[in-house]
């Protein structure tokens, strides 16, 4: 081309400037910046980054939120960690309701609890957790950066703002390091909108996959997911099951062969077996979790527009693209939806649900929702390759609009502090010597208290007190009759006969399976010398 004038180059307009020289400003500033600092990668960057900062103000701006007793079943996880590391084995010198995958990843930092105590290594594990959420905000951004800046920035937004997957991240929970270990998983196998053509990949992916299954069983979600995308091609389905395989065996095996009934009474009969008397988790609560919105307060009817809205867009884009382009959706797409619908379906079946839970919903609900306007803008874009920049960027801005807004909300959020029983109160630390024989209802206490590990012979080994419960009652807890169950009161009483103190939070009650005599040997043998202003009640034995 000669003279003034102008062409379209991949959508890139240049034009001739004075002396019959080309200037491209936006081409010359792509030259000047690194190769890697592309929209898409500092995208996902930026959001890795917003997502850390969310999880740290979380933990951090709360009065002595890193170090107080925020939760129950962090206990019971790192507690396991530690126990390991002073040669208890799980499942065979205690219940853990959970594979023990996660009392292998917070092992090393069992170990750290030796040189600086339970409660700074329950701070350093609480701080791992929050970077394994972070990371994993990183791994969905890296999967669908192949599909452009929209489908990144809504992806990665709504990993880093949705209010469970934050909330889960404040302590040592399974599911951040699930999901992490599904993306990952997920990474190896995908390259692009296809499954790897590399045997390597796909059995290392198996492997990430079968990882998580050994912290949480969830993983089979996704798995089963994977096989079927593999088919017809049996040989590849058998490489990534074979990875999957290996990588849930080989952690989960040795303990399953050392104490094989009680591996089944700890995770099939305590976690997922039958419960009495269970009450039912209403529906409502479950889809406001789920859907991302807990922070917003909706109305169950608006809950229930939001939920049936992001489930008509996600349909509705599928069905419009595919229509529009003739090109039905990737298997990266199936993946995505099956997983997300197959979860949704899985948590909303039992009675039992927690709000941690939704946390290993959210990467896959993100990923479905990224995906879906994604391939809508693309089908918009059919056919106007003059328009496909702009629509795009304002596209992208838009989402990025709505990401601020969710932040704000969600760091509005956070400074709601919860009740919690908080920083265990330093007349516990004077009152019982370091050493001591401490019998608790809930072991982040005594973990806090750095009281977790006794040198006193005989001192029990208990890390989840429901959960034994449940796991030698067949479903039982102190409400519904565990108590009256020999296995239960067995345990208990060699436990209250062999402890020192008592340190019981005001749930005591809802966790250890108290029968009559145990409360007559409490009154004779204990006597009650503080009460803390949460609830914490110390007794020490007489004499």
């Amino acid at each position: 081309m000669t003279g003034q004038g102008s062409c379209l180059v991949s959508g890139i307009v240049a034009t001739t400037g004075a002396g019959g020289l080309r200037s491209d400003p936006e081409g010359s500033a792509r030259q000047r910046r690194p190769a890697w600092a592309t929209p898409v990668n500092l995208a996902i960057a930026g959001i890795t980054v917003l997502a850390l900062a969310i999880r740290v103000y979380y933990q951090y701006t709360r009065p002595g939120f890193l170090l107080s007793v925020t939760e129950y079943d962090d206990g019971p996880y790192f507690g396991s960690a530690i126990r390991l590391v002073h040669g208890s084995l799980p499942y065979r010198d205690f219940v853990l309701v959970q594979p023990p995958g996660i009392t292998l990843l917070m092992s090393p930092l069992g170990l750290l609890s030796k040189l600086t105590g339970t409660a700074s290594a329950m701070a350093a594990a609480r701080v791992l957790t929050a970077v394994a959420s972070t990371a994993g905000v990183a791994v969905v951004g890296l999967l669908v950066r192949h599909r452009g800046l929209l489908t990144v920035v809504i992806a990665c937004g709504i990993s880093a703002v949705y209010p469970d997957t934050v909330a889960a991240a404040h302590t040592v929970l399974v599911e951040p390091w699930l999901a992490l270990f599904c993306l990952l998983g997920a990474l190896a196998v995908f390259d692009g909108d296809r499954l790897t053509a590399s045997t390597r990949r796909l059995a290392w992916g198996g492997v990430a996959f079968g990882f998580g299954g050994a912290v949480e069983a969830w993983a089979i979600v996704p798995v089963l997911v994977v096989l079927v995308l593999c088919l017809p091609q049996i040989r590849r389905a058998v490489t990534f099951a074979a990875g999957v395989a290996a990588g849930f065996l080989i952690p989960v095996l040795p303990f399953a062969l050392i104490a094989p009934a009680k591996f089944y009474q700890s995770l099939i009969t305590a976690q997922i077996g039958a419960r009495a008397h269970a009450i039912r988790i209403p529906l409502f609560t479950r889809l406001d979790h789920m859907a991302g919105v807990f922070d917003l307060n909706l109305p169950d009817a608006a809950l229930l527009l939001v939920t049936l809205a992001i489930v008509a867009f996600v349909v509705l884009a599928y069905t419009v693209s595919w229509h529009r382009t003739s090109q039905p959706p990737a298997r990266l797409d199936w993946f995505a939806a099956a997983t997300a619908a197959l979860t949704a379906a899985l948590f909303l079946w039992p009675p039992q649900f927690h709000y941690h839970f939704a946390a290993f919903l959210a990467p896959f609900l993100a990923l479905t929702v990224a995906l879906a306007a994604g391939r809508l803008l693309a089908a918009a874009q059919e056919g106007s390759p003059s328009a496909a920049g702009r629509m795009g960027r304002w596209s992208a801005g838009a989402a990025v609009a709505v990401l601020a807004v969710m932040t704000v909300i969600q760091f509005h959020a956070e400074t709601i502090v919860p009740t919690v029983l908080g920083p265990v109160p330093a007349a516990i630390d004077r009152i019982i010597p370091p050493g001591a024989c401490v019998l608790t209802d809930q072991v982040s206490v005594t973990i806090n208290a750095n009281r977790f590990v006794s040198a006193s012979p005989g001192c029990p080994q208990l890390v989840d007190t429901l959960g034994t419960d449940l796991a030698l009652s067949h479903g039982l807890t102190p409400d519904t009759g565990a108590g009256r169950v020999p296995a239960v009161a067995a345990v208990w009483a060699a436990a209250f006969s062999h402890a020192q103190y008592l340190l019981l939070t005001h749930d005591y009650s809802r966790r250890i399976a108290l029968s009559r005599s145990l409360r007559a040997y409490v009154r004779t043998h204990f006597r009650r010398v503080y009460v803390s202003p949460k609830g914490l009640t110390l007794y020490v034995r007489e004499g």
